[in-house]
């Protein structure tokens, strides 16, 4: 089953450190509450949004930060 998620209009969205001014590599996020985390392409910032719950959004930064998706 799946479920659309509004995000709130009033989320405050920033930039990824890994993103630049050029065009390259665009990632926005938006934290949500209760970990929950918003992110999207900055370059379509009307456009659709993934939303990660707490648990999945720390496992995946716990991966990243552990190498696991490098590659």
């Amino acid at each position: 089953m799946k479920s659309i998620i509004e995000v709130p209009t009033d989320a405050h969205w920033f930039k990824s450190s890994y993103s630049n001014d050029q065009g390259g590599n665009c990632v926005e996020g938006a934290r949500l509450g209760g970990g929950v985390m918003a992110v999207r392409d900055s370059k379509e910032p009307e456009g659709p949004a993934f939303v990660f719950g707490a648990a999945a959004w720390s496992a995946f930064v716990e991966s990243v930060k552990g190498g696991a998706l490098d590659g």
